[in-house]
């Protein structure tokens, strides 16, 4: 029997902040074949399954375990959308409508939470891989901060990791900036 070892590694992350008193960037065009849906309760289980597709294979999976498995993430959804500070004008999906005999299926997700007071939180933007490089990313995030606008939200939050390079540039490029770096501590398990 081989003994399993843990060892505690800390991950970089970044808080970053966008200020929504100023201009939005032009809303950017929804892919053919894809379709960008508004906050429903019926759609929390696609929003999980985009959730998992877009995280399960990546270093967000390791820093927060529960989007490792399928389970975790319609957890995770769950608890966001029954919060009592949960922002469904900031919540969304995006679908890739079905060809011929292939079904529809979720593949980015977004959602937002009202942080503090006139701050508007974004979690979780998630694409699945198979559908990055489309704009997508750009796509929801224009519609979060739209939503967070309209309920007079001054500022909008969100968190990266710093080794999830695609995420920040895309975050950095439509104009968000850090304001803090923070570390997240985590019991890795080797066996």
């Amino acid at each position: 029997i081989q003994a399993k070892q843990m060892t505690l590694t800390h991950f970089k992350r970044y808080r970053m902040q966008f200020d929504l008193r100023r201009k939005l960037f032009d809303p950017p065009p929804v892919p053919e074949d894809y379709q960008i849906v508004p906050w429903h309760p019926d759609l929390l289980d696609l929003h999980a399954k985009a959730k998992w597709a877009s995280f399960s294979n990546e270093i967000d999976a390791v820093v927060f375990s529960c989007l490792a498995d399928a389970k975790g993430c319609f957890q995770l959804m769950n608890d966001i959308v029954h919060r009592s500070n949960f922002a469904p004008q900031a919540t969304w999906l995006i679908i890739r409508r079905g060809r011929g005999n292939d079904p529809s299926q979720p593949c980015a997700t977004v959602q937002g939470i009202f942080d503090a007071s006139q701050v508007g939180s974004i979690q979780n933007v998630g694409v699945a891989p198979a559908h990055r490089g489309l704009g997508l990313g750009s796509v929801l995030l224009h519609r979060s901060l739209t939503g967070f606008q309209h309920a007079d939200q001054r500022f909008a939050t969100l968190e990266v990791t710093a080794r999830n390079s695609g995420a920040l540039r895309l975050y950095q490029r439509i104009g968000f900036e850090i304001v803090r770096t923070v570390y997240r501590s985590v019991e890795l398990v080797f066996e």
